[in-house]
């Protein structure tokens, strides 16, 4: 185990998303970016406690709009982002969702002082596996959630970021209460751990 040394700088560390990124229903401590950060200090890994740009809700558009409202010119050692349930749960077509991603995905490298190996996507939780889809097409959604997946991985590809697939834990979360807070569609911060775990080796592949 590879403790940071106290004189080391912290890594900067800025996270982007939704509800998923903010862990809605979870504590602060909870959130699968700061349970990353928890992770990788232990393992030599210097990382800030992150700076987040997210709320429940928000679609590629709404968080790109966010962004340029939070007027943000700082650059980070890391540049996280998982989006795009809300553009799937509205029906928008995966097309726009591409256009819109690839976008997002410029203004993160741009974050990350234009090194894209310094950013890490998270690929769509499959919310028709949760206690809140009753009663839907749980088939139709996870196609759908594929389908939105698919065009960030390759996405991701052409701009050599990479792409973690935390969709099928999220998938054997079904059924597991202890998976999901009150509203039955959110994680508890247990599943996180597990996307923040994912993460982490590839975190350190990208900043060592």
């Amino acid at each position: 185990m590879a403790i940071p040394s106290a004189g080391a700088p912290a890594i900067s560390y800025l996270a982007l998303g939704d509800s998923y990124t903010i862990g809605e229903g979870a504590p602060t401590a909870g959130r699968w970016p700061v349970q990353l950060a928890a992770l990788a200090r232990p393992q030599g890994l210097a990382l800030a406690e992150p700076d987040i740009i997210a709320r429940t809700g928000w679609t590629t558009a709404e968080l790109q709009e966010a962004i340029r409202a939070a007027n943000n010119h700082q650059t980070y050692g890391l540049v996280s982002l998982l989006i795009g349930v809300n553009n799937q749960y509205r029906g928008q077509s995966v097309a726009l969702y591409r256009t819109e991603f690839r976008a997002l995905l410029a203004t993160a490298i741009a974050f990350a002082g234009g090194q894209a190996r310094h950013v890490v996507v998270l690929s769509i939780p499959d919310w028709g596996q949760t206690p809140f889809a009753e009663g839907r097409d749980r088939g139709q959604i996870a196609a759908e959630i594929d389908q939105f997946n698919q065009a960030a991985h390759e996405e991701c590809q052409h701009a050599d970021v990479a792409f973690v697939d935390i969709t099928p834990g999220t998938r054997a979360a079904a059924g597991d209460e202890k998976q999901f807070v009150a509203d039955g569609l959110h994680y508890t911060a247990a599943q996180m751990h597990n996307w923040a775990a994912q993460a982490l080796p590839v975190v350190q592949r990208l900043l060592r």
